[in-house]
C-alpha cells in the first residue's frame, strides 16, 4: 500500500479521534481560506471550461458519427460499433463531472447559469436529473461519512457500517458478506440506478421543477433510443445501450469509490468543525494529468470538500496550500495511489460484511 500521511489515518468503520486542534477549533480553516482567495484560486475559469465543454460535445458528436458510419455499412460493421460504446462511456462521463461543476457553482458566476448547464449536461445528455443529484450530493457535502446525515453512506444494497450490515436480512444478508466481491460487478448497473432515482425523486417536487426535469429526462430517453435505434439495426442497438450504459455506471462510480470509503465515520455525538470534518473522511489519489482527466477532478477529495466552488482547473494549485495547512495544524493528510485506495475501500466494505 503507497499511503502518504502525514499521520495514521483512523481505523475504517469507527468514528476518528480528532487530533488536537493547535489553532482555535473552527477558526483553524480561516488562514486557509483567506490564503486560497488572496492566490485567485476561487475566480472562474470560463476559457478552461468552455474548451472541456467543446470538446467534450464535438467527442461524443463524433462518436455517434462512428456509430452510423458503421450501422450503414452493412450487419458486420454494425456490431462492431458496439465497441463505440467505451468512448461514449467515457465521454458520458466527462459530462457528468461538467454537471457536477455545475452543481457546484464552479462554472459560470451566476445560479440561474449553472442551473441551465446543469439541466442540459445532467437531465438533457444523461437522463440523470440535476435536481435529484443537486439535492444528494450537496447533503452528503455538508456531512461526509456521517451515517444518518450522508445519504451516501445510508441504508442501501451496500453496508456501510456494521450495524447497517447486523441488520440485512435473507439476500441482503448474503450480499453484504460478500460486497466487497460485488462492488465493481454492481457498478454496472449504477448509469440505471441514477435515471431511475431521478425519475422517482420528482414524485412529491413542485409541478414547475417536476414539468421542466420530467420533460428533459423523456426528451433524453426518447432522443438517446432513436438515435441508437435509427443508426443501428435492433439488436446491435440493444447491445450498444447496454454496454454504454453498463461502462458509463462502472466509470462513474469507480471515480467516486475512491473518496471516503474507508475513511472516518463521524459518530452521533460528534460535532467537528468544517476543516476536520472534510479532511479526515475524504481521500485524495495520485496521478497526475492523467487522473485529473479519468476521475474528473475528484482525485483532489481533500481540496474539494473544503472549497467546493474552486473551479476544478485550480484544484492542482490549490493542492499545495491545503497540505501545507493540514500539517501545520496536525490534521492527517491522506493520499495514496489509485490501486491502494481501491484496496483501502474494498477492504472496509469486506470488514463491515464480515458484521451480516
Amino acid at each position: 500500500m503507497t499511503t502518504a500521511t502525514l499521520a495514521p489515518p483512523p481505523a475504517a468503520g469507527r468514528p476518528a479521534d480528532p487530533p488536537a486542534d493547535r489553532s482555535g477549533g473552527a477558526s483553524a480553516f480561516g488562514p486557509l481560506a483567506r490564503r486560497v482567495r488572496d492566490a485567485g484560486l476561487l475566480e472562474r475559469r470560463r476559457g478552461r471550461y468552455a474548451a472541456m465543454i467543446g470538446l467534450n460535445l464535438a467527442g461524443t458528436a463524433a462518436a455517434w458519427t462512428g456509430v452510423g458510419v458503421l450501422g450503414a455499412a452493412g450487419p458486420a460493421a454494425a456490431w462492431g460499433a458496439v465497441a463505440l460504446a467505451a468512448p461514449l462511456a467515457v465521454l458520458s462521463a466527462r459530462t457528468a463531472f461538467l454537471g457536477h461543476d455545475a452543481g457546484h457553482r464552479q462554472i459560470a458566476r451566476t445560479h440561474r447559469a449553472n442551473r441551465a448547464l446543469g439541466l442540459l449536461f445532467g437531465n438533457a445528455m444523461l437522463g440523470m436529473g440535476y435536481g435529484w443529484w443537486n439535492d444528494k450530493h450537496n447533503r452528503h457535502h455538508a456531512n461526509p461519512n456521517h451515517v444518518g446525515k450522508d445519504p451516501d453512506v445510508g441504508d442501501g444494497v451496500l453496508a456501510w457500517t456494521p450495524e447497517q450490515a447486523g441488520r440485512k436480512r435473507g439476500f441482503g444478508r448474503w450480499l453484504a458478506r460478500r460486497q466487497a466481491a460485488a462492488f465493481f460487478p454492481l457498478l454496472l448497473l449504477e448509469g440505471l440506478n441514477l435515471k431511475l432515482g431521478s425519475a422517482l425523486y420528482l414524485r412529491g417536487r413542485p409541478r414547475r421543477q417536476q414539468a421542466l426535469e420530467g420533460a428533459l429526462l423523456l426528451a433524453h430517453l426518447a432522443g438517446y433510443l432513436a438515435l441508437a435505434f435509427t443508426l443501428l439495426p435492433a439488436w446491435p442497438a440493444v447491445a450498444l445501450v447496454a454496454v454504454h450504459q453498463a461502462l458509463f455506471g462502472l466509470h462513474l462510480g469507480s471515480a467516486f469509490a475512491h473518496n471516503h470509503k474507508g475513511m472516518a465515520m463521524p459518530g452521533p455525538d460528534d460535532r467537528w468543525d468544517h476543516l476536520r470534518r472534510q479532511v479526515l473522511t475524504s481521500r485524495n489519489v495520485r496521478g497526475g494529468p492523467v487522473a485529473d482527466y479519468l476521475l474528473g477532478g475528484l482525485n483532489y477529495q481533500i481540496e474539494h470538500h473544503l472549497f467546493p466552488s474552486v473551479p476544478r482547473p485550480s484544484l492542482r494549485a490549490l493542492q499545495p496550500l491545503v497540505r501545507e495547512h493540514c500539517a501545520r495544524v496536525g490534521l492527517p493528510y491522506e493520499e495514496t495511489g489509485a490501486l491502494a485506495s481501491y484496496r483501502l475501500a474494498l477492504g472496509h466494505m469486506k470488514d463491515v460484511g464480515a458484521a451480516a
